[in-house]
């Protein structure tokens, strides 16, 4: 019977008629039903039960849950199933095919109840189809990571003021360029944006010298721009205008993959920032006091808050190129520092009686 040491608390009809035999055996060869119980390790009780129902032919154990008052009825698992048939495409879950059959007014049943069911009768919905997974667009060779070398750009909002600001910030660097601050979300707050980004980092001198040269504007010509832009899909980085602006001004588009946000991860980093550390701009209604709060805003930005993401220099710093100086200056005061700790404790330690055994007490 396969069976050692105490009797499970479920067995098989066969199991059962084998113990029973046994106990038969042992009886019938002058054997108490106690002892051989004992020896079978098998209660006394369950013995008896079952010696009463073998008479009655029914060593099989009944399904749990017997007949609960509140079970279905056959005719509304037959229209669950009738239900799945022809919609398990389109709900493609039991929770909506148990309201799909009230809305329809064919039967009124639980999710779970439509879930049992379907498991019954091995019904399965067919899974999604789950989409690839995609991969970031690499940025251009030509690319060099220093400080004006890649822009990104993005849109916020206010909303007591009612406003939506577009920010520029330079990635390498982490410096907030410019913003616009507008009511609306299109082509014309990019065109205004960028040429005061340029204008503000000394570049337009650039622009100007790229424009003089004999080529068609509305190319976009990834051999000469002189930075490159990161946005993500929204319809104004997208736009034609939006598109030949930059080829003029000779900016080359990089766009985040759709429904991407972590590619745009350090512009939606500073409209964290700036929200959670300055919560009083967004109290502010009226639209020119936000002109002003988000220029100060900016200054303390750049040049008073520490960035954890360029190793706690400001922006400013970064951009400049201060940053690697002050990271080495703190790395060698820090080691100023422990020698300094480590030659006042050796000292100290000299001065210091030690205690003998005989002072002990």
């Amino acid at each position: 019977m396969g069976l050692g040491g105490r009797v499970p608390h479920r067995v098989d009809v066969a199991t059962k008629t084998g113990l029973l035999e046994l106990l038969d055996e042992a009886t019938d060869a002058g054997w108490s039903l106690r002892r051989a119980c004992h020896e079978l390790e098998l209660s006394e009780l369950r013995a008896h039960r079952w010696r009463a129902r073998r008479a009655l032919g029914a060593l099989a154990d009944r399904p749990p849950g017997g007949s609960p008052m509140h079970g279905l009825l056959p005719g509304e698992a037959a229209e669950i199933l009738a239900l799945f048939e022809e919609w398990g495409e389109v709900d493609r879950s039991h929770r909506k095919l148990a309201h799909r059959g009230s809305y329809l007014g064919r039967v009124w049943v639980s999710p779970s109840s439509v879930r049992r069911v379907l498991f019954l009768a091995d019904k399965h919905f067919r899974p999604r189809p789950r989409p690839g997974r995609s991969v970031r667009k690499p940025v251009p060779d030509w690319v060099d990571y220093t400080p004006n070398s890649i822009w990104i750009y993005d849109t916020t909002h206010f909303p007591a003021a009612g406003m939506a600001v577009l920010a520029i910030e330079d990635l390498v660097s982490r410096k907030w360029i410019t913003e616009i601050v507008s009511v609306e979300e299109t082509s014309t707050q990019v065109q205004l944006g960028f040429p005061d980004a340029l204008e503000a980092e000394g570049l337009l001198d650039v622009v100007a010298a790229r424009q003089d040269l004999p080529i068609d504007p509305t190319m976009d010509d990834p051999a000469r721009p002189i930075l490159l832009a990161v946005s993500d899909n929204g319809p104004q980085m997208t736009s034609g205008s939006t598109r030949e602006f930059m080829a003029l001004c000779a900016i080359a588009q990089h766009f985040g993959r759709p429904g991407t946000p972590t590619d745009q991860a350090w512009i939606e980093s500073l409209f964290g920032h700036v929200k959670a550390d300055y919560p009083h701009l967004l109290a502010i209604r009226d639209p020119n006091t936000l002109r002003h709060e988000l220029a100060v805003v900016r200054e303390h930005y750049n040049t008073v808050r520490l960035h954890q993401g360029i190793g706690y220099v400001t922006p400013d710093d970064e951009h400049h190129g201060r940053g690697d100086t002050i990271r080495k200056a703190r790395e060698a005061g820090l080691e100023h520092a422990r020698q300094r700790r480590l030659a006042w404790h050796r000292q100290h330690r000299h001065d210091q009686h030690d205690p003998g055994p005989d002072d002990v007490g």
